[in-house]
């Protein structure tokens, strides 16, 4: 039945008839292109076919091939390669097979022009993304035969160039296939680098090149180089930018070999030439380290060639060096710092000496800063993340006692190298994309990052604050905040604001009070200027654009009132100016948040303190504040109410939209970490001070007094550990009262208070029994005329009240 079929074209399968109407009567008329669109559209609408057509094409090449029919074989490879660009189903894996397989075929064939045919099918097969992976493919053959090809020794020298040239290609699609998919072989195995690698070093080798040509990796191709050496140059270039750090070894290690077995090192010239391709990163780098000690210009050279390498080098072609080439860098960085400070290379000037020009070390430095922002833009995130953390490792940790290495400049050794390594971690982070904020900020990174935050030194509070702000801006809001104001509406800014992500919601409840805490005692810093405000405004309106929920809002606002109570109590004796600029700022987020929130009372409020502000206080605006000559209040104090935002206003207007009113009436105090011991607040004066009041008054006037104490180092040691530990001791059951008033049941918090008014009536009772109810009279009781007992009323003393009664 089957062979009548066969005999019969009208009962043949219908995707065999389209198959065959593509092959014309004589073949150099080549593909019929109305029968292939036919067979396109009939393999796209019935993509279960698709597995049978490249079947039956396959076994009509494979027919053809062996009577030599090559015309026919030119079409049915045509017709695969249009197959393949068009497909994208679940069924292109079985029809690949069968493509493979062709390709296979012609490989095999001793035909130079089908090995080239086969080649470049192949090739095109390379660079299609499939949608579909495969567990089962395997590409042995396919580099075993191409490595094969790269070595050809045809008598014809252009078709041997042509074969040789087919191999390259045909190994560089192999590459770009397999490297980034995980589901195939690994391309990395030692067993397939030492076919690719020593395929490609032998066309390098065999190669009549211009003397003029230069080896430098710079210099990329504009187009596609007809010389197999310049192919086999670009393609192990290519292969090399791909690997990752655990590969690399497997890449170089045939190399190696590939120079031993042919005796090339000596003469050197290919060997050089090798390494230039391969490692001209890590030759720079070494390079650089070997001119640690010449002049700051050549040095600030070699940094920028790095740099513009940088650019340049495909994502991840640094591979291993990546922590390597930052630590050279980080390390030719603190160099320098010395450098500059002693004012030598060898830390003191002597006769020959070599004099440095402090200006030169200074341009180095930026020349090294702006090399490591280029090198960490080239990386992907994960990448990236990890030489966060590592700068970040190397950034000295602040301490109440620094050691002070003063130089020829008289700077703090240490203050340097964190201000630098600051700069290098802003560079970093400058365009850093991240959607989880637990990723981009780890909670090591971020506590060692908040606790430079406590410094005294004004440059290094700014830099924190502006690293937190490229961490947090995830969609280009932050230029839009660079100046403070109270704009009457928002809507101009052109603001992207998105939901506030689950991951975002679990960073805010672990990191929240931590970044509240740091915000708030940034504000109280005598040294801030306008650049840290600015700063400070930025970082709180990302907060509440990037991160906020309903809880967040509640407790920035409680921050920012918070702020104004600094401002307006000013207990730590600040300035005319930094009061005004509280003030000015708070009254421009919260004009940002009322609007952000789009709650009219609310918003009617901010409005209403702003033009009262306006009218009698425009020194309490950033528009008369953040100006470059500012116009300030020589007399803040008793400041009215009416240009106070007032907590219980806001509380009651928010509470009526559905935000924690409960919340809201509590004053935010700050969490106290250990961290309070390197944010300087006490000084060793002010310790004595305190000692010698209280030794005052524990000490009568008329009896003798007995000899003061000596005061020694371990004394006043002794005076800062302990006052530190109860102010320490106090903030906790401080915060823990208000956490579980915070936190607790309402059923448990009714218990707790009605027990203590249940003890604090009974005390009273007592009291009032002793002091005031006459004795009892010998009966016992009262009586009255007439021998009845006497009804007195119950004294006021004796009523009891309801327990929410009793304060």
């Amino acid at each position: 039945m089957y062979g009548v079929c066969g005999c019969c074209g009208a009962l043949r399968p219908r995707y065999k008839r389209l198959v065959d109407n593509i092959f014309p009567e004589d073949p150099e008329d080549g593909l019929v292109k109305t029968n292939m669109e036919k067979l396109t559209f009939y393999a796209l609408s019935a993509p279960e076919k698709l597995d049978r057509i490249g079947a039956y094409l396959s076994e009509r090449l494979i027919r053809d091939v062996g009577r030599h029919r090559y015309g026919y074989v030119c079409i049915a490879m045509e017709a695969l390669d249009q197959l393949l660009m068009a497909c994208h189903c679940q069924s292109i894996n079985l029809f690949v097979e069968s493509f493979l397989k062709m390709v296979a075929k012609l490989l095999e064939s001793e035909k130079p022009n089908l090995q080239i045919l086969g080649t470049n099918s192949f090739v095109k097969f390379a660079n299609i993304e499939e949608d579909t992976p495969s567990y089962h493919r395997s590409y042995d053959f396919f580099v075993s035969r191409f490595s094969e090809m790269c070595h050809s020794s045809h008598d014809d020298l252009e078709i041997k160039t042509k074969i040789r040239m087919s191999g390259i290609k045909g190994l560089q699609g192999v590459v770009r296939k397999t490297v980034n998919d995980e589901l195939q072989a690994n391309i990395w195995d030692p067993q397939h680098m030492d076919k690719i690698v020593p395929s490609l070093l032998f066309n390098l080798q065999h190669v009549e090149e211009a003397e003029s040509r230069s080896p430098s990796p710079l210099q990329a191709p504009e187009k596609e180089k007809e010389s197999p050496a310049e192919l086999a140059e670009r393609c192990l270039r290519e292969l090399l930018g791909r690997a990752a750090f655990g590969n690399i070894k497997n890449a170089i290690k045939p190399v190696l070999i590939h120079l031993d077995n042919h005796s090339l090192w000596e003469p050197k010239v290919f060997a050089i030439r090798c390494f230039k391709i391969i490692m001209y990163s890590i030759q720079l780098l070494g390079h650089l380290d070997a001119n640690s000690r010449s002049a700051a210009t050549v040095r600030a050279g070699i940094v920028e060639v790095l740099s513009e390498a940088a650019v340049i080098a495909a994502t991840g072609s640094v591979g291993p060096t990546v922590l390597e080439m930052f630590n050279t860098l980080l390390r030719q960085l603190r160099l320098s710092i010395d450098y500059a400070l002693t004012g030598s290379y060898d830390g003191a000037v002597s006769l020959g000496t070599k004099i440095i020009k402090e200006h030169e070390e200074r341009m180095f430095q930026e020349a090294v800063i702006k090399t490591v922002g280029s090198f960490a833009s080239t990386l992907p995130t994960y990448q990236r993340s990890e030489v966060i953390l590592f700068i970040m490792s190397k950034v000295p940790r602040p301490s109440l006692h620094q050691a002070v290495d003063t130089g020829r400049t008289g700077e703090n050794r240490n203050r340097l190298t964190q201000i630098m390594l600051l700069k290098s971690l802003l560079q970093v982070s400058t365009g850093f994309q991240c959607n989880n904020m637990m990723s981009a900020l780890p909670s090591n990174f971020l506590d060692r990052l908040l606790s430079t935050a406590l410094m005294e030194d004004a440059e290094i509070r700014l830099f924190v604050l502006e690293i937190l702000i490229s961490f947090i801006d995830r969609h280009g809001n932050r230029h839009k905040f660079s100046t403070i104001s109270t704009l009457s509406d928002i809507s101009v800014l052109k603001l992207k604001v998105d939901k506030c992500s689950r991951q975002d919601t679990v960073f805010m409840k672990k990191h929240s009070q931590q970044l509240y805490r740091h915000i708030y005692l940034s504000c109280k810093e005598e040294t801030n200027v306008q650049k840290h405000y600015e700063a400070l405004y930025g970082l709180l309106a990302l907060i509440s654009i990037e991160l906020a929920n309903e809880e967040v809002v509640v407790d920035l606002i409680r921050l920012v009132l918070a702020v104004q109570d600094v401002a307006q109590v000013n207990e730590e004796n600040l300035p005319v100016y930094n009061r005004c600029a509280l003030y000015a700022l708070g009254a421009a987020y919260l004009n940002l948040i009322s609007q952000l929130t789009t709650v009219p009372a609310f918003c009617q409020h901010i409005h209403e303190v702003i033009e009262t502000r306006k009218k009698e206080a425009p020194y309490m605006l950033p528009e008369d504040v953040f100006v470059e000559r500012p116009r300030l209040s020589q007399n803040l104090d008793g400041v009215v109410i009416e240009l106070l935002f007032r907590q219980s206003k806001i509380s009651e207007v928010l509470g009526g939209s559905g935000y924690n009113s409960d919340r809201l009436c509590l004053p935010y105090i700050p969490q106290l970490t250990d961290e309070d011991r390197l944010s300087k607040r006490r000084s060793i004066g002010e310790t004595i001070s305190l000692q010698v009041e209280v030794e005052s008054r524990n000490s009568p006037e008329k009896e003798e007094r007995v000899p003061a104490e000596e005061i020694t180092y371990e004394t006043l040691k002794k005076a800062i550990v302990d006052s530190v530990a109860v102010e320490e001791q106090e903030r906790e059951r401080r915060r823990q009262v208000v956490e579980k008033f915070q936190k607790a049941p309402f059923e448990e918090i009714a218990a707790h208070c009605g027990a203590r008014a249940s003890l604090l009536q009974s005390k009273l009772n007592q009291i009032f029994e002793i002091t005031i109810r006459p004795p009892p009279s010998p009966s016992g009781t009262i009586t009255a005329a007439y021998g009845q007992p006497q009804n007195h009323s119950i004294p006021v003393y004796e009523m009891k009240f309801p327990d929410l009664c009793v304060y």
